[in-house]
């Protein structure tokens, strides 16, 4: 993070120990839930026994008296090991009941492990639920100290492979994580850092507004180091969400939920859990997916596509459009109940031609930063270069302004930074034909017009364009919109 005076900051080194001591945390609290097993017999008498062995020793236990009762548990809870018998009262010798319950537990989820229970000497069966997926099995009447250690040693070994997951997922699915760069020290600012400082602790929701490309991510990025959340913040675009996988990507998946769903899917609130979430574009959010959103935030539950299981998330919510939600709810286009969930408290972030006292040490920052990117000894400005950008509209906003930095890093020949570097075009007539413009300019030319005419709004603006909504974003991000 840059740090000026009169700024909020937090120091780099300071935010990367943090996020050595959050995955500790997060680690640490996963070994301190107790874990829960489900025990599945007939025989009242041994779910009994293998209550009061497991209970003592931390665990919490569920029992089911047949297969039935069993499915049932498994589809409304999160289970660490299940121990379940192989014989039962409509077929007490062939274990077939037991073994074809086995086989769906495991195809369910291949990962929780299964502990199976047989009569002493019954090495047939027991040979046949290993065959079908089962970890390990105990032989009746049991050895407290042997059953002890095979659930000890496996519900170990599936928190190893959750926590294995969880990181796959993070590598896979969040940015580079550690402080933002945060430069804020123009008056039009200081209301931004008042705010944050008083609320950046808290596990208030937060919704952040403001035009494209004036910096949200860096403010959500910013309040979740601020506070005391164990595990990272996951940033998501839910406006460049095809509707097809909305669901999957935010809620997960299990395996055979939808043709492409191979294996099972943590989603985006779960990998989330104990952290923040950052939903960026939250107003483009499909109608119909703002109730599946809304009841997540309200209850904290979360249920994968495919599973009637709901897990229990703790996450702060963070989100941030450009458009203007009260238009949008008086149009039809935005939930009210869900809008009231996501502002308890609203941040909006001035235009950069707001806060043009900020622009010399934003731009020096990302000079340097691709200087260093790319190798090249570009030092600084020339007066006019600095003068142009001071008196130009930014209508990108930051995003363009760094944009417009890494290509002037490119072009330039000297050490310093020269107008014609920046291609701001700052001179061309109001009245240039368009036989005069190349594609890109008529074309960037075209997309803010459209995005203006629809108030930011890049649903309207994309079928208006006659384009995908992934495919404007493409150009915004082209042109630094």
């Amino acid at each position: 993070m840059v740090s000026r005076p009169g700024e909020t900051t937090l120091p780099r080194a300071q935010a990367q120990t943090k996020d050595v001591e959050d995955g500790a945390a997060g680690e640490k609290q996963e070994a301190a839930r107790p874990a829960r097993i489900l025990a599945a017999d007939d025989q009242p008498h041994i779910l009994e026994a293998i209550e009061l062995l497991l209970r003592p020793e931390g665990y919490i236990v569920d029992t089911a008296r047949s297969p039935a009762t069993a499915r049932e548990s498994l589809a409304s809870e999160f289970y660490d090991a299940v121990l379940i018998d192989l014989n039962y009262t409509r077929d007490t010798t062939s274990g077939q009941e037991g073994l074809d319950l086995l086989s769906e537990i495991v195809s369910f989820d291949s990962n929780l492990p299964v502990v199976v229970m047989t009569a002493w000497g019954n090495v047939r069966l027991a040979v046949e639920a290993m065959r079908r997926g089962a970890r390990d099995f105990i032989q009746k009447p049991w050895e407290n100290e042997r059953l002890l250690a095979i659930i000890r040693t496996q519900v170990e070994l599936h928190r190893a492979l959750q926590r294995t997951q969880q990181l796959e997922a993070e590598t896979r699915l969040l940015r580079a994580e550690g402080a933002p760069d945060f430069i804020a020290s123009a008056p039009a600012m200081q209301p931004v850092l008042q705010t944050m400082a008083r609320i950046g602790p808290s596990d208030a929701n937060v919704l952040v507004t403001g035009e494209h490309g004036t910096g949200k991510e860096v403010v959500a990025r910013t309040l979740h180091i601020l506070s005391s959340r164990s595990m990272p913040l996951v940033a998501v675009n839910t406006g460049a969400l095809p509707e097809g996988t909305f669901e999957s990507e935010l809620f997960g998946h299990v395996k055979g939920a939808f043709t492409d769903a191979r294996t099972d899917r943590i989603g985006r609130f779960e990998l989330a859990d104990n952290g923040t979430i950052f939903l960026d574009e939250i107003g483009n959010v499909p109608m119909r997916q703002q109730a599946k959103l809304l009841r997540v935030i309200e209850t904290g539950e979360v249920e994968r596509v495919g599973s009637s299981r709901t897990k229990k998330v703790n996450v702060r919510v963070i989100s941030a459009t450009n458009s203007d939600l009260t238009a949008a709810i008086a149009g039809g286009q935005f939930r009210e109940d869900l809008l009231f969930r996501l502002n308890t408290v609203e941040i909006h972030l001035p235009a950069l031609r707001e806060r043009r006292e900020d622009i010399p040490a934003l731009a020096a920052h990302f000079l340097g930063r691709y200087a260093q990117r790319y190798r090249v000894q570009v030092r600084g400005f020339a007066p006019a270069a600095m003068q142009t950008m001071m008196q130009y509209a930014w209508p990108g906003n930051v995003r363009e302004l760094e944009h417009t930095l890494e290509r002037a890093v490119l072009m330039a020949q000297g050490e310093d930074v020269q107008v014609s570097d920046l291609g701001l075009n700052l001179q061309r007539p109001q009245g240039q034909n368009l036989e005069e413009l190349s594609i890109e300019e008529v074309e960037s030319i075209l997309v803010r017009k459209a995005l203006q005419r629809f108030h930011g709004n890049v649903s309207q603006a994309a079928e208006a364009l006659g384009l995908s909504r992934g495919a404007l974003y493409r150009r915004m991000e082209r042109y630094g919109l």
